[in-house]
């Protein structure tokens, strides 16, 4: 179901760097349950360019040097870390969060705008 420059299930250091990010907009309680939602929850997939748009983010430029490290992994044939995200609230008017993986999303949508990236989503508990 990946596209060819994605693995299926995130990397192990993936978890704690996205707890690390949404210590920074969320209370400690909050980031505890949404890096355990996280954890749990099943692959779905997304193009580069809608998660792009939904969480509000600019592309980065491809020489940016994280883009430009996740671009010569895939030249090198190693696969990308799936991305983890806390979905937004059109209602509420927040955007989708990329708690972990923007450089990542960065470079495949420079490999193809169109890209399928697996990403992992969790809903913010009520």
């Amino acid at each position: 179901m990946a596209s060819e420059h994605w693995q299926l299930e995130p990397d192990a250091h993936d978890f704690p760097a996205a707890g690390t990010y949404l210590s920074l907009i969320c209370d400690a309680t909050v980031v505890e349950k949404l890096v355990a939602l996280l954890q749990v929850a099943p692959s779905s997939i997304y193009q580069a360019k809608d998660l792009l748009r939904a969480s509000g983010l600019a592309l980065l430029d491809k020489n940016n040097a994280h883009v430009e490290k996740d671009l010569d992994k895939v030249k090198s044939g190693r696969l990308l870390s799936p991305v983890l995200l806390v979905r937004g609230n059109f209602a509420k008017r927040r955007p989708l969060v990329v708690a972990d993986g923007y450089h990542r999303i960065c470079a495949s949508y420079w490999l193809d705008e169109n890209a399928r990236i697996p990403c992992r989503v969790a809903d913010v508990p009520a």
